[in-house]
């Protein structure tokens, strides 16, 4: 049976989008790039500097056949771009010369260029540590400013695609957690958005129905905790903002997932021991509990993806590999504009 992600890497092919990188001083990207040219997930194009990319490229064999380079100081489309970003935060009282200055950085400058219409959307993946190596607020923040949060939602949100080595987990493998990578201390209605959010972009990448696990330290009524009551009151309110959803909790983490402990604590429930969709009580947690399953587990982590923007954006870890970068490209390359 096809996999998540191949099911992913067979759609991108298919489209055929743009997808901007914007750590172009780490050679992880621009290797990511080449390869994303041979098996044809996205057209990545590398946003920096377009001298030292090539520079780059050639120390480290490199091939940049099919790769798009895009200098940040000497694009035609400057112009453009700064027009772009200045009527978007208008309302900020963003000036042009400011604008000017802003798009020396590479991931404003690749938002920019989606928002221009001159790419699908960006990953922002590694990060030389003497040059760009964006932190995750770095990364974010200009996709939150520009791309801003879509219609119908509150916040902007995050997962990770959690492709495990044994198909029994979750669906066929995969685990999506939420939020592990973007809102510290949520609180219950905002946890009920992650909780929908990631539930439709479950539906969306896989084609299968989610359920939806609300993880805590409590299995139904088993604890009591204001930190509990929280989860318990977003379960509710995704509960009724979608009666037709799958979800359940609370529930700890085994019960969520493995069957017979699923049954045993919280009998009847439609999604003890049988979630797909993990939703986490803040990013303490989340953060955690995904880097522990990518390192003890040995799953693949794809993400943080963000969830409820009107444009795809990707925040790949300073950690991760070229394999990781080029399925990040490919999720970025799949996610449709809202």
């Amino acid at each position: 049976m096809e996999t998540v992600l191949e099911k992913i890497r067979s759609q991108a092919k298919a489209l055929n989008r743009k997808v901007c990188l914007t750590e172009s001083d780490d050679p992880r990207n621009l290797k990511a790039a080449e390869k994303l040219v041979r098996l044809g997930y996205a057209r990545p194009v590398l946003v920096g500097c377009a001298e030292e990319i090539k520079k780059l490229a050639q120390e480290n064999s490199v091939c940049l056949d099919g790769v798009e380079l895009v200098d940040v100081l000497q694009t035609p489309e400057l112009d453009r771009y700064i027009a772009t970003v200045v009527e978007i935060r208008k309302n900020k009282g963003l000036t042009p010369e400011q604008a000017r200055e802003w798009l020396k950085d590479t991931c404003v400058f690749s938002a920019a260029m989606v928002c221009a219409g001159d790419a699908h959307g960006y990953a922002s993946c590694g990060g030389n540590p003497r040059g760009y190596a964006h932190n995750t607020a770095q990364k974010t923040k200009p996709a939150l400013q520009l791309f801003k949060v879509a219609p119908g939602n509150k916040i902007a949100s995050s997962f990770f695609i959690m492709q495990m080595p044994d198909p029994k987990w979750g669906y066929n493998g995969v685990l999506f957690y939420a939020d592990c990578g973007l809102n510290i201390a949520p609180d219950a209605d905002q946890l009920a958005e992650i909780a929908l959010q990631t539930a439709k972009r479950f539906r969306m990448y896989t084609g299968a129905d989610p359920k939806v696990a609300m993880i805590s330290c409590s299995t139904n009524g088993s604890a009591h905790d204001p930190i509990i009551d929280k989860v318990v009151q977003a379960t509710a309110k995704a509960k009724a903002l979608a009666p037709d959803l799958l979800i359940d909790g609370e529930m700890q983490f085994d019960a969520a997932i493995v069957p017979e402990i699923g049954q045993k604590k919280f009998a009847g429930s439609p999604v003890a021991g049988h979630a797909n969709v993990l939703v986490f009580p803040d990013l303490n947690c989340g953060n955690s509990i995904y880097k522990a399953t990518e390192r003890l587990a040995g799953a693949t982590a794809i993400g943080p993806i963000c969830n409820g923007l009107r444009k795809p954006f990707v925040d790949g870890s300073r950690g991760c590999s070229i394999d990781d970068i080029v399925d990040m490209a490919a999720v970025c390359a799949v996610t449709e504009w809202e």
